[in-house]
């Protein structure tokens, strides 16, 4: 995957909107980020998941997604090394993390 794919991956999902946050492109819903690409570096992305979907994503496919460290990893932060990911894997985390960001009348559709 690469960084065109994830961006792709996440504008696909409804009222999505790219902007920009540390110098570095976000993805929100409702004004609230859901998934961010080039943090730390250019090679990788992050979604933000439950912590029981960070434990699965991570557990299942470890070459791919790797918890941050400190509390937003605690939190679900997850990073994601772009060149490791498969296209449905990362679809279902970036659309994962969109759910557990989306208002409640977005999920209802």
């Amino acid at each position: 995957m690469t960084a065109k794919d994830f961006r792709q991956l996440a504008l696909a999902l409804p009222e999505t909107e790219e902007r920009q946050h540390m110098d570095h492109p976000d993805f929100r819903v409702a004004g609230k980020i859901f998934a961010t690409l080039g943090y730390p570096d250019k090679t990788r992305g992050m979604v933000k998941l439950s912590p029981e979907d960070q434990h699965n994503f991570s557990k299942d496919y470890p070459d791919t997604f790797i918890p941050v460290k400190g509390t937003w990893g605690r939190c679900g932060a997850t990073s994601v090394h772009l060149k490791a990911a498969k296209k449905e894997v990362l679809r279902k985390a970036i659309s994962a993390a969109w759910r557990n960001t989306a208002p409640k009348r977005l999920l209802a559709k």
